[in-house]
């Protein structure tokens, strides 16, 4: 990780953004994706930080939405409009209305109960919704149980057994014109086997819908998911874009016309990110030493919600002699625990450390709990 600037002139608790390595990261997609029928819409609630929004938008990327607010923002940022799509659960009668009047490419539909409104609200107004239908392909990521979302009953999407009566629906509704399928089964993914049996599960369906309901879908969305390496931040800066893609090019038998859409969060800015916090106090207990922060939980929740791993670095005593601590952070709460039994290089009061990989679901899911102060942002190139 490269840190130009003096430990001790950064306020903290801080995130830190490398712009450098997220253009490195928007141009390696690029690369991937060029010459294939492939459309990536990064997905907005993994990071909504405005100078990121801007470069990636500059790169072609589209945007996924997860709310109005975000679909607002991702147009303002400089997203176009035909290149947004909006998922999510439970999006209300006015999200509905005002996604049809930006005129976006595709609201993703995920139950029947919406489909239904969704095609009355549309009949209002006057206008004929471009949909698209969330459906569970009942294939198990083996992620935390917190991030998997494709199994079959789920909040999330339309039960496998449900979609033959949910496509018939959508044919038959005259103010929805049905685009496509959506698809995903989950984050932090990091083998391409759960990826081929999508593919599987998307070919089967695929040539269902054509024999069953006399139609071919354009649209094909297989979600997100791709993951990074916590563990060794430095030496896989990139996930595996390559393999990643070659993946869905090589096992989806895609028509002429077909399109095949991404949502990548995670993989394009987690790595790009790091919470940098000041330690307050080293605390020696009985049997542990305590690394008191003044960040915490309130800055970066994935470990206290996920339990999740993050590389921790002592920017001022990057080497030497390590201790085993636990590094934990100034909220009211006994969860507010960052890592337990962490080797850190001799750790003293004042030192600076990066929590490493949190661009992603870091700042964006940051509260002010506790009536702290919101994170200082710093960019570098």
């Amino acid at each position: 990780m490269k840190f130009p600037f003096n430990p001790s002139e950064i306020v903290t608790p801080s995130y830190l953004y490398d712009l450098g390595l997220l253009q490195k990261t928007l141009i390696r997609i690029q690369n991937c994706i060029a010459g294939r029928p492939f459309k990536v819409h990064y997905a907005i609630k993994a990071n909504n930080d405005r100078r990121l929004l801007d470069m990636i938008a500059m790169h072609g990327l589209g945007a996924d939405c997860v709310s109005i607010g975000e679909v607002k923002y991702a147009i303002e940022t400089g997203f176009e409009k035909n290149n947004v799509v909006f998922a999510g659960v439970a999006k209300t009668d006015d999200e509905v209305m005002q996604a049809l009047r930006y005129g976006i490419e595709c609201i993703h539909v995920e139950s029947m109960e919406e489909l239904v409104n969704v095609d009355a609200i549309a009949q209002k107004m006057g206008k004929r919704a471009r949909i698209a239908l969330r459906v569970n392909p009942d294939i198990d990521a083996h992620t935390h149980h917190y991030i998997t979302t494709g199994l079959s009953e789920n909040k999330f999407g339309i039960d496998l057994r449900m979609a033959d009566e949910a496509i018939k629906l959508a044919i038959s509704l005259k103010n929805v014109e049905l685009k496509g399928l959506h698809f995903h089964i989950g984050s932090q993914i990091l083998t391409n086997e759960p990826f081929v049996l999508l593919c599987k599960r998307i070919n089967a369906m695929l040539d269902h819908v054509r024999e069953k309901h006399g139609i071919t879908l354009k649209y094909v969305n297989v979600g997100g998911g791709l993951g990074i390496d916590y563990e060794n931040p430095d030496s896989h800066q990139f996930s595996d874009f390559e393999g990643y893609f070659d993946t869905f090019a090589r096992e989806l038998k895609l028509e002429a016309g077909q399109e095949v859409h991404f949502e990548l969060g995670r993989s394009i800015v987690a790595q790009c990110g790091s919470l940098l916090t000041r330690v307050i106090y080293v605390k020696k207990g009985v049997e542990k030493k305590f690394v008191i922060v003044d960040g915490g939980m309130n800055n970066l929740i994935r470990p206290a919600l996920y339990q999740a791993y993050h590389h921790i670095q002592n920017l001022s005593n990057p080497n030497g002699k390590t201790e085993r601590y636990d590094i934990v952070g100034p909220i009211c709460e006994s969860s507010d625990v960052f890592a337990e039994g962490r080797e850190l290089p001799v750790t003293h009061r004042g030192d600076l450390l990066a929590i490493r990989s949190a661009g992603a679901y870091g700042q964006t899911m940051a509260s002010r709990y506790n009536m702290r102060p919101e994170a200082e942002i710093y960019y570098i190139r």
